[in-house]
């Protein structure tokens, strides 16, 4: 089998409802779709979601190396090749981890077609499906409760709460929220790098009686000492999410011992591959994993879902990404029942565009 042609394309998808977190709002999400077609007759799809903010990637960049960077290295070989063709693109895309994702997720698309598998089957089949949170955006308390309240008459069972800008209002939020879920209702809580280590303390503190189950990212990703005191100074798990980018920082946090989770995100580290690598870091280290996600499509939360399903340590999903985007040709690539996902079970990654 070989590679015959990349083809890549834009589609801006609007929110639902815009949400704002500790560092910007949200109002839509640039994602870009890959199809990598083979002489054979099997396509492989992946799918990109570029964040300048997280990721440093420009959508209309992305796009350009789709033809003078990937192309070159991808035609006429391979696809099952998928490791040497992955470690070819590091060298020429170290700085674009989302677009080395869409490849290295349609190259295994590919894979799990040609052996005629559901992806997370050939890659281990831990599970077969796995419950999700939900996130609410940063609002006022009325309105966090109100969607709180939507989102359990949905049957999710985990929600996520973003904070980060006003410790006072996060402590408030979280205790109300509390309240009005009631104590079955699992809850998260995402600074987004906006607290400092007292705020992380008093924030941990003052919240105890609305039993979190963990706090994510709290300090700022740039100053990792901070994140580590925070861990050793309260009695919740703390999470390091964008302090994670790439498997050396997966080996930094769990020597210097920073976090007791990590989030993992294909759109930051480069794709199922690197994931899988972080995933045994973390492994080796006692470090309990979460498979996160961006404003990506279902098609690439198929692809973090097809991870999280092959591996026992990922424990958590945040796979919310894909929730409220308006016009998402792979709407269909999940299956998401009262808060659980759930794989198509077709071939690859189960989507075909």
């Amino acid at each position: 089998m070989k590679i015959t042609r990349i083809e890549a394309w834009p589609v801006i998808l609007q929110l639902a409802e815009s949400y704002t977190i500790a560092y910007e709002t949200v109002e839509e999400a640039a994602n870009i779709f890959i199809r990598i077609e083979t002489d054979k007759g099997i396509n492989g799809y992946g799918c990109a979601a570029p964040s300048e903010r997280v990721t440093g990637e420009r959508a209309a960049d992305l796009l350009r190396a789709v033809g003078a960077t990937i192309l070159p290295v991808i035609k006429g070989a391979d696809p099952l090749r998928s490791a040497m063709l992955m470690e070819r693109l590091k060298l020429h895309l170290k700085s674009e981890p989302s677009i080395l994702a869409a490849v290295d997720m349609a190259l295994f698309d590919i894979l799990g077609k040609a052996g005629n598998l559901p992806l997370w089957k050939l890659l281990g089949g831990f599970r077969d499906r796995i419950k999700t949170s939900v996130t609410i955006g940063i609002l006022p308390e009325k309105e966090t409760i109100d969607r709180a309240l939507h989102w359990k008459g949905e049957g999710f069972k985990c929600l996520k709460l973003k904070g980060g800008n006003d410790v006072e209002s996060d402590i408030s939020r979280v205790i109300q929220v509390r309240e009005a879920v009631g104590k079955d209702m699992e809850l998260r809580f995402d600074a987004n790098q906006g607290f400092t280590v007292d705020h992380s303390l008093r924030f941990v503190k003052e919240t105890r009686t609305a039993r979190l189950e963990l706090i994510e990212q709290p300090t700022p990703k740039g100053q990792p000492d901070l994140l580590g005191r925070v861990t050793r100074g309260v009695a919740i798990p703390v999470m390091a999410d964008e302090s994670l980018i790439s498997l050396r920082d997966a080996f930094r946090i769990a020597r210097r011992g920073l976090a007791d989770m990590v989030n993992v995100k294909l759109m930051k580290v480069g794709g199922i591959s690197e994931a899988l690598q972080i995933n045994a870091v973390a492994r080796s280290a006692g470090l309990e994993v979460m498979v996160g996600c961006m404003d990506e499509a279902a098609l690439s939360i198929a692809a973090g879902l097809h991870f999280a399903l092959s591996r026992p340590n990922v424990l958590y999903a945040d796979l919310d990404g894909h929730l409220g985007l308006i016009g998402d040709p792979s709407s269909e690539a999940v299956i998401l029942r009262k808060g659980t996902l759930y794989p198509t079970n077709k071939p690859g990654l189960g989507f075909e565009l």
